[in-house]
């Protein structure tokens, strides 16, 4: 488990978790979660929201005008060990 800062008006890479899976709690900050095949489902979490994301599901976090800062646990103890970074994300939408 870890809390994570994401700048303003950024959008993450997309990627997968092989094999774990996450739940984040947002502390501060609304933003989009774009996720599942092509990264063609989105959501909007404010405060107070959390979200599951199953082991394999592609996301990426996207900010608008504000900061945001999140609440991360993952069931991979190495964390990053199973981050598969999917492709650059110039080629998102």
């Amino acid at each position: 488990m870890h809390i994570l800062h994401i700048p303003p008006n950024s959008k993450g890479e997309p990627h997968l978790h092989a094999g774990h899976e996450s739940a984040i709690y947002v502390i501060s900050g609304e933003h989009e979660i774009w996720h599942g095949d092509g990264l063609s489902n989105r959501d909007v979490l404010k405060p107070g929201d959390m979200v599951y994301v199953p082991a394999n599901m592609p996301h990426m976090p996207v900010t608008g005008e504000e900061p945001v800062t999140v609440v991360v646990a993952r069931t991979d103890p190495r964390e990053q060990e199973s981050v598969h970074l999917l492709h650059p994300r110039d080629e998102e939408g």
